[in-house]
Order: structure tokens, then C-alpha cells, then sequence
């Protein structure tokens, strides 16, 4: 198993839809507003905005997995994330509650996020549905993830090659305490291998 890392993200992000800055910026109607007011996803991404190309990539990865997944700056670009309101906390609730998950980007910017503690407490304390996604700065041999303070509470997804060389997520403890993540996204807990 190992972890995911920054350039392995950006590499992603850069086939297929590349990212660029105005890939994020898009005008909802009232139509498109309400319809996504009903969507239900598999992940609700919780990250630090300033790792944007990352995340693009993240997204675009969990995506070629074939699972949905929620990016509050992509799919609600009304909010206002630079400060902490009712209102914005108010939607980020309904999405949570929208969302089987939510994934909890670990990055260098990530301590600099007025939201990210807050999102992972709510979705923990309202489902347990929560994982680390911890992002390295670069390739490593090490393929495990020791959370610091409270992020060392929750599990933390890793991808794996099977044995038909098929790439495949997991949700972790530790080496031996692990499981594949559709299941985990389906309620099944971690089994001791």
C-alpha cells in the first residue's frame, strides 16, 4: 500500500480536463442550484483551498474510481470561504449529511483551513464516516500514515496494486487493519489481516 503524493495529484490534474483557474470559477442558475440541492455523492472533500491543483487531481482520481465526489468551491462557488458564517456553514452541513463520506485532505496548507477541523468533527459525530487522505510532498517507500494529534483518531486511505495489477483505494489502521474503501463506504469496518 502506499500513500498519495503532491505530484502524483498534479499530474492528474493535468490530463485529460487540465486544470486552470477558471476551471473552478463557474456560474450556477437557479435550475442547476436546486437540482444540486438534491445530489448525493459518495465523497465530501475536505481540504485546504489553497492546494487547489491537488485537489483537481484528487478529484479527477476518485472520480476515475467511480465515485462522486463534492468540492465546495466547484460545485457551490457561491459560498464565502474566507470567513466563517451560518450561511455557508449551513450548506457545508447539508452536503455533509448529502455525502456516504468524507475524505480529510492532509497538506502543507491544510493547518492554514478555518474549516477543515470542523468539517471532519461534524461528519465524524454525525455518521463515523471520516478518513485521512494524507497527501506526501513527494513518491516514498513509506506506505504508512502516523495522524498527529486528532487526525491520528481516524483511518487513512492508501491505494494498492492487487494481483491482477489492478489499482485499488483502502482504508487503513495500520498495516494489518485495513479495508477495501467501497466497502468501507458501505459500512463495513476494518478487519485485522
Amino acid at each position: 500500500m502506499s500513500l498519495i503524493h503532491s505530484g502524483q495529484l498534479r499530474a492528474r490534474a493535468q490530463q485529460g480536463r487540465p486544470f486552470t483557474k477558471s476551471s473552478t470559477a463557474s456560474v450556477k442558475t437557479k435550475a442547476a442550484m436546486e437540482a444540486l440541492a438534491e445530489k448525493t455523492y459518495d465523497i465530501f472533500l475536505s481540504h485546504s483551498k489553497l492546494d487547489e491543483e491537488e485537489i483537481w487531481g484528487l478529484k479527477t482520481m476518485l472520480e476515475d474510481y467511480g465515485y462522486s465526489v463534492y468540492i465546495d468551491w466547484l460545485d457551490d462557488p457561491q459560498l464565502d470561504r474566507s470567513s466563517v458564517s451560518k450561511e455557508t456553514a449551513s450548506v457545508l452541513r447539508q452536503r455533509m449529511k448529502s455525502s456516504r463520506s468524507l475524505l480529510y485532505v492532509t497538506s502543507l496548507n491544510a493547518g492554514q483551513s478555518k474549516w477543515t477541523p470542523w468539517e471532519l468533527g461534524y461528519k465524524d459525530g454525525n455518521s463515523g464516516q471520516a478518513a485521512i487522505i494524507p497527501v506526501a510532498s513527494a513518491a516514498t517507500v513509506e506506505d504508512a500514515y502516523i495522524g498527529t494529534e486528532y487526525l491520528g483518531l481516524y483511518p487513512y486511505l492508501s491505494e494498492y496494486e492487487d494481483s491482477a495489477g489492478q489499482m485499488r483505494l483502502w482504508v487503513n489502521w495500520t498495516h494489518t487493519n485495513y479495508v477495501e474503501f467501497g466497502q468501507w463506504l458501505s459500512g463495513e469496518s476494518l478487519v485485522q489481516r
